[in-house]
């Protein structure tokens, strides 16, 4: 388990909530970009499957934890998509 792993995902991962929140408040998908969020949640994806196969250790619960972050993201933006259909914005 690697202490400069654990900070590099606590520090990225601790946008994600700001994001989701701001996508929850804003109900638009303007000023997101969807190839980004499906690239970084692959990566989180990619990471918590090296920790699974290769390096299994607690490290694995916050690369969990981002991947979610990620894809609750990636719902929203697809909810706020519709909106932004709805309301005649897209």
């Amino acid at each position: 388990m690697s202490v400069f792993e654990i900070g590099m995902l606590v520090g990225f991962g601790s946008a994600w909530p700001v994001s989701i929140y701001k996508s929850l408040r804003a109900r638009t998908c303007k000023g997101k970009s969807l190839p980004f969020l499906i690239i970084v949640f692959l990566g989180y994806i990619s990471g918590i499957i090296h920790k699974a196969l290769y390096s299994f250790d607690a490290v694995i619960g916050f690369y969990i934890l981002n991947a979610v972050m990620v894809l609750i993201d990636i719902g929203l933006y697809f909810r706020n998509r519709e909106l932004d259909k709805k309301n005649g914005v897209l």
